[in-house]
């Protein structure tokens, strides 16, 4: 299949619709988005050679090299992307932006908060939690189809359509979905369990992270989890294990920390309330975990969300 290519010549990306080249808003290592209009997307026609210091966003962040490659640390792991290649960042990677002396790039940044919260996209989360390298040779089945669709959003965000947005979203479910149907197709995600059964255990486990996404707020024990789909807890959490790459603890608690994220944008709740309302059991453990996984403390992470500070 031939690669699609963008409609509009390339310098006319370079508009106000991408314009980064003034402020940014920075609070020690996280990165506030500044999306336009209202939206929850931004595409950056990006041509800078300076490099962006380590950092972390709540958005998803997607690298296309379009002309030279563009280089990514995230986590003390390097990857030079090559013009055809994207490198798909999870929100929340620590990750240091290394640019070339010359060459150009496509930058997506998603706020994805709208579609973890759809039945179903919790079976794709495991995928997000490292970073996703995807090349014709490391997902040969669906290379063309996520190349193809990455630059169909680049049409429409610097197009004219008066439903670019919620074009741009449908193709992102989309995106989404090829990405979930690749990983159950072709890895073995329960090596243990007979081909003919690892549908079955897929259906099932995605229908149990649906019931967690939907019920943090309980007291979730591995055992009554476990007891509750059939299995033994250890093999239950060997299981769980395999499907999220998450202990079944680790997720609970990571899901009630991106819950507790959204509630800290409510400034008439208090840590106490918001800590009860995300499913922790006490205030210390909430604060705990929450460092953690965010490396700041509720407060901080609220203040540093409500007050910015610009920079050039």
């Amino acid at each position: 299949m031939a690669i699609y290519q963008p409609k509009l010549i390339p310098p006319t990306y370079s508009s106000k619709n991408d314009d980064f080249s003034g402020t940014r808003s920075l609070h020690d290592v996280q990165e506030i988005i500044e999306y336009q209009n209202k939206t929850t997307i931004r595409i950056w026609h990006n041509v800078e050679t300076a490099n962006y210091s380590s950092h972390w966003h709540n958005a998803l962040e997607i690298i296309m090299p379009l002309e030279n490659h563009y280089g990514v640390n995230i986590n003390d792991v390097t990857y030079t992307v090559q013009p055809g290649e994207v490198l798909i960042i999870p929100p929340g990677s620590m990750h240091t932006l290394l640019a070339p002396d010359s060459g150009r790039r496509f930058i997506f940044l998603f706020d994805i908060s709208f579609v973890a919260k759809l039945k179903g996209f919790s079976g794709i989360q495991s995928l997000l939690i490292d970073p996703l390298y995807i090349t014709q040779e490391s997902h040969r089945e669906i290379y063309d189809s996520i190349y193809q669709s990455l630059l169909r959003m680049t049409d429409e965000y610097f197009g004219d359509n008066e439903y670019k947005e919620l074009t741009i979203h449908a193709m992102l479910l989309n995106f989404f979905v090829t990405l979930g149907h690749h990983h159950i197709n072709t890895a073995n995600i329960f090596p243990d369990v007979k081909p003919g059964k690892q549908k079955a255990y897929v259906q099932k486990f995605n229908e149990l992270l649906d019931y967690i996404d939907t019920h943090y707020m309980e007291d979730l024990t591995l055992e009554a989890v476990a007891d509750s789909v059939g299995f033994s807890k250890y093999h239950f959490s060997r299981l769980f294990k395999q499907y999220t790459n998450f202990t079944f603890c680790d997720y609970v608690n990571y899901r009630r920390i991106r819950v507790a994220e959204e509630l800290l944008a409510q400034p008439g709740l208090s840590i106490t309330e918001i800590a009860l309302q995300a499913g922790f059991p006490s205030i210390s453990t909430f604060n705990r975990l929450f460092k953690q996984q965010k490396n700041c403390s509720p407060s901080e992470y609220r203040n540093k969300n409500h007050q910015p500070r610009y920079f050039k």
